[in-house]
């Protein structure tokens, strides 16, 4: 089942008693937790009937004793255990037989879920196809990076909020696929819009933390315009709040431009229909990426990123010596202004 599937019958209070909650992206498996914690008792319930343990803590017939009790003046108790992962013998035969024999007949009166983060059962034990048969599973995946905004756009609707598509693209690609970022991002954006606004990008920039003048979209459209006094100093301002302006970030956004950019040079249909596709439909990028084509062929391009990958090296101090974050994106701003391969040359 997907989060959102488990959320809506938890919310018409069709409960099951087991919940493994499983995967990469841990914002799913919290709200779910979350919500069992929050509403599937009444407040003067939870004192006797809601267990929360955490997984280093306790072995598997900790959570198995907990889980066989009855409820006392309620018509069910929750036992909630967080990084299930870090259970010590969740792995071991002696706890997964027990698990297996709680699995197949569980005390109806019971909601036990299980929070496994950041790894999944093997599809291939028997453990797992126990789950699979006698629980409600849920697998989470990271979102990739084109399905991002589409999140945020739903996320937004969910809060009956609008959000214009400037605002979509700069929380996609300066918070990127951190889902419970986003959402606490988007959650204090929806506390500050007022009735019938529309969250639009310079809503966020004011409440994310982005300078309006000094950030890494600035900074790429300097490049592209070959603004070098600009470029200096967003670099500069960079440099000086090193903090709010981490480099790594900025590498991976300035990658993601330039391989977007070198991926449009390798397709034989450059009108500005096919960029807006390419794009995700996202038209009010064009003229930027129309720009960027002609400022920056094929081979220059491949050079500059080629360039990021070497800034990439040099932040993690596998190359450059002792550079500063600040001295390492100046250098490569540096090229990618001014450094042109031999072949561009000859063009």
């Amino acid at each position: 089942m997907t989060a959102e599937e488990i959320l809506v019958k938890l919310k018409n209070r069709q409960y099951a008693p087991i919940y493994f909650l499983q995967g990469e992206e841990p914002y799913f498996i919290d709200q779910i937790a979350d919500y069992i914690e929050a509403h599937v008792l009444q407040e003067h319930e939870k004192g006797f009937n809601q267990v929360v343990l955490y997984g280093k803590d306790v072995e598997v017939s900790t959570i198995l004793m907990q889980a066989k009790r009855y409820p006392m003046m309620a018509d069910r108790q929750v036992v909630i255990v967080k990084e299930a992962q870090a259970i010590p013998d969740i792995d071991k035969e002696a706890g997964i037989k027990q698990l297996e024999a709680y699995f197949q007949h569980p005390l109806p009166s019971t909601i036990l879920v299980f929070c496994y983060k950041h790894k999944v059962l093997d599809g291939r034990k028997a453990f797992a196809k126990t789950v699979s048969k006698h629980a409600i599973l849920l697998t989470t995946k990271k979102l990739y990076e084109n399905q991002v905004p589409a999140w945020i756009n739903s996320y937004v609707k969910s809060k009956n909020q609008q959000i214009n598509q400037k605002a979509v693209l700069l929380l996609s690609e300066y918070i990127g696929a951190d889902i419970s970022r986003l959402a606490n991002e988007i959650d204090k954006l929806v506390l500050n819009v007022k009735g019938g606004q529309t969250i639009d990008e310079y809503l966020v920039q004011e409440n994310v933390g982005i300078s309006k003048e000094y950030n890494i979209f600035e900074l790429q459209t300097a490049l592209i315009n070959q603004d070098v006094l600009k470029a200096n100093r967003i670099v500069n301002y960079f440099e000086a709040n090193p903090k709010s302006n981490p480099l790594i970030p900025n590498i991976t956004l300035l990658f993601s431009f330039f391989t977007k950019l070198l991926c449009l040079h390798a397709s034989q249909d450059k009108s500005e229909s096919a960029i807006s596709k390419s794009l995700g439909n996202r038209s009010f990028l064009v003229r930027e990426y129309v720009q960027a084509l002609r400022i920056f062929n094929y081979a220059r391009t491949t050079q500059i990123i080629h360039s990021i990958r070497v800034a990439d090296l040099q932040s993690k101090g596998i190359e450059g010596g002792n550079l500063s974050e600040g001295e390492i994106l100046r250098e490569l701003v540096f090229k990618i202004l001014h450094l042109i391969p031999a072949e561009v040359l000859a063009d």
